[in-house]
């Protein structure tokens, strides 16, 4: 199977354990395990590990996890729950699980690479609808209506990856409607769900608004915990029974001591997301700050997430602008060209408060001398 390589996977692979400043990670600034025990209220979590056997686990993934993940949701149970290798592993199953050879995917863009590449890799016609910065990337609703006659799925994240761009709960209802019509599978990648930047960070999901729903998500962005590389899928059971087939091929199970924190930290869910809150809010209210102060740069402000586009206002390409950004100064940035949003720049807002200013700084510096 020939694939187009990913991107923006292949950017970081490259230069995050070589740059002194990151401000491209996209991920809330990683918790410690101490840190989340702590946060969970668990004195004796090391304790409790200890007694695990270290055998394959759950194969699904354990009752108590699957029951954590449900209670995310307003509508799901433990059944319609599978644990996954990431929010990328779910993404991978349900794309080969659920789409063949000269089916319809509308997918929604920029958008994280696998939901293009993986049913183009298929034989699928991939159908893109574009998301514009004067719409404040959200979908153009009769583009999307024309897009999905005879789609077999429509795939996109929310909230967005790039732009950080949030569809609420009106608009998803909208696509709902127009997936129904089609009658076809909507996937909504969810891993940035519970970031939103007003009220309590936790828009409606897409599992639960409809019964062809499917909703992908995992412990790396939101909850700040990417080295347990555990995910999972709120789905109808006749999509987990789907790709469970898929599944056994690849997966088998997630490791036990990840389930088992994984269970802890969703358990303890109001505490972890209200501490990733706290950084992106107080993140972002920073950026937008350094936004407003400097020429040439303009952006859309993300109502979610932990990632947005820059426009740095220069007459260069993007990987150039990283690259020399990055040899010159240390800092990691994203380049716009990863996700086809050429003379923009991807820039996370989840990192350590420092990181973020000493960043900013630093590109101030830089652009200053390119000006």
């Amino acid at each position: 199977m020939k694939i187009e390589p990913f991107g923006v996977e292949m950017w970081m692979n490259a230069h995050e354990t070589r740059c002194e400043v990151n401000i491209a990670e996209t991920c809330v600034d990683s918790l410690t395990v101490d840190e989340l025990l702590s946060l969970a209220g668990i004195n004796d979590g090391l304790e409790s590990l200890r007694g695990l056997r270290m055998g394959y686990g759950a194969i699904e993934g354990s009752d108590r996890l699957r029951d954590a993940i449900a209670g995310h949701y307003e509508r799901q149970g433990r059944d319609n729950v599978l644990v996954t290798h990431g929010t990328i592993g779910a993404n991978a199953l349900v794309h080969r699980a659920l789409v063949g050879r000269g089916d319809r995917v509308v997918s929604i863009v920029p958008t994280y690479q696998q939901h293009t590449a993986i049913p183009e890799s298929i034989g699928a016609e991939v159908v893109r609808v574009e998301l514009r910065a004067e719409d404040g990337y959200l979908p153009d609703i009769e583009a999307l209506r024309d897009a999905a006659r005879g789609a077999r799925l429509i795939a996109m994240t929310n909230p967005n990856n790039p732009t950080g761009a949030l569809i609420e709960r009106p608009m998803l209802e909208e696509i709902v409607g127009i997936a129904r019509e089609a009658g076809a599978w909507l996937l909504s990648d969810e891993v940035y769900r519970g970031t939103d930047q007003t009220g309590d960070g936790i828009t409606a999901s897409v599992a639960d608004l409809y019964e062809r729903g499917i909703s992908t998500a995992g412990m790396s962005k939101a909850f700040a915990l990417a080295g347990l590389r555990l995910g999972w899928m709120a789905a109808p059971r006749e999509v987990i029974e789907a790709v469970m087939i898929h599944r056994d091929y690849d997966t088998i199970s997630v490791g036990v001591v990840d389930d088992a924190l994984a269970a802890m930290a969703l358990e303890a869910k109001d505490r972890v997301l209200a501490r990733s809150r706290e950084i992106t809010r107080g993140n972002l209210a920073l950026l937008a700050e350094w936004v407003d102060a400097e020429p040439g740069v303009t952006w859309v402000r993300p109502a979610s997430g932990t990632v947005c586009l820059l426009d740095y206002g220069l007459d260069m390409g993007s990987e150039r602008f990283c690259l020399d950004l990055l040899a010159e100064t240390g800092v990691l940035l994203t380049p716009g060209s990863a996700f086809g949003m050429e003379g923009q720049v991807r820039i996370g807002f989840g990192n350590a408060r420092s990181a973020m200013t000493e960043g900013l700084s630093r590109l101030s510096g830089f652009l200053a001398a390119r000006r």
